[in-house]
């Protein structure tokens, strides 16, 4: 009987060694995925400045 529970025991740790592998590199994937759009947004020095036209008073790109 004892050897029956090493390998029982031995087949859970490899699934379970392998859902976390799995785990690892899906979440690794995901945060990828959001550092590259958050490189992707306009950076600040990209947005126009609005400057306000005294005419009218409406703001507008500088």
């Amino acid at each position: 009987m004892p050897p029956l529970l090493v390998l029982a025991g031995t087949l859970v740790g490899i699934a379970a060694v392998r859902w976390a592998f799995r785990t690892a590199g899906r979440i690794n994937q995901e945060l990828d995925e959001v550092r590259t759009a958050i490189f992707a947004e306009p950076q600040p020095a990209d947005i126009p400045t609005l400057r306000r036209d005294p005419v009218t008073g409406a703001y507008r790109p500088g």
